[in-house]
């Protein structure tokens, strides 16, 4: 009896082909009943599905699933005591598949390790866009973030550095300090050095080291 009713699209159908053979009647007598019922077209479309099948001879001929429903009205018309057994085993058998389809399914080996890919996957890319988030976000603060005191002094070093190496006039060293601190504005488009941007510090101390001023041939 397992037989009478199989999964089908996710619904617990039968259809005419076994009907035909549990009660006892030809198939086509099946197909005309359905045909004959006499139900309203929204009634058949929800509840019978035409198909077809091939047959022994290799010819492809109609044949109808059906839900509960559906058996349930053409059944109303099968009477007598083995009919009435039959409607009764075919009843339960539909209660037994819908109880089993709404049960948890239970994954295969294979569906699980699918499962765990898919999970592994959809994890690591958002592992990436997290990652590439973060990395958009310390590039801007890192394009934000200014000297602190300390480099600071290496900038002020540097630029000592350079004065006195290319200047021994006092006087004229401190044309050279003015030059070289308006120039570095300039170059790093800050109001002061000590607003140039951390990432930019060793592109500044390499500046101030190669400086050379406009006054000096």
């Amino acid at each position: 009896m397992n037989q009478l009713v199989f999964i089908e699209s996710n619904q617990a159908v039968t259809d005419s082909l076994i009907v035909a053979e549990v009660f006892g009647k030809r198939h086509d007598r099946v197909l005309q009943d359905i045909r004959d019922l006499g139900c309203s077209e929204e009634f058949r479309v929800h509840n019978f599905v035409e198909s077809s099948y091939i047959n022994s001879q290799n010819k492809e001929l109609p044949k109808y699933y059906m839900n509960q429903k559906g058996f349930t009205l053409l059944a109303m018309g099968y009477t007598g005591k083995e009919a009435m057994k039959f409607k009764e085993a075919y009843i339960n058998e539909f209660e037994r598949m819908e109880h089993e389809l709404k049960k948890p399914r239970i994954l295969s080996d294979k569906e699980q390790l699918m499962a765990s890919m898919k999970l592994s996957l959809e994890a690591a890319e958002e592992i990436a866009v997290v990652k590439e988030e973060v990395k958009e976000v310390r590039g801007m603060v890192e394009n934000q973030i200014t000297l602190d005191h300390g480099e600071q002094r290496r900038i002020q070093r540097a630029v000592n550095c350079r004065v006195y190496e290319l200047e021994t006039d006092k006087e004229f060293r401190k044309k050279l300090f003015s030059e070289l601190h308006r120039e570095i504005k300039d170059r790093f488009a800050v109001t002061s050095y000590k607003d140039i941007k951390r990432k930019d510090m060793q592109t500044a101390i390499r500046y101030i080291e190669g400086w050379v001023p406009r006054r000096v041939s």
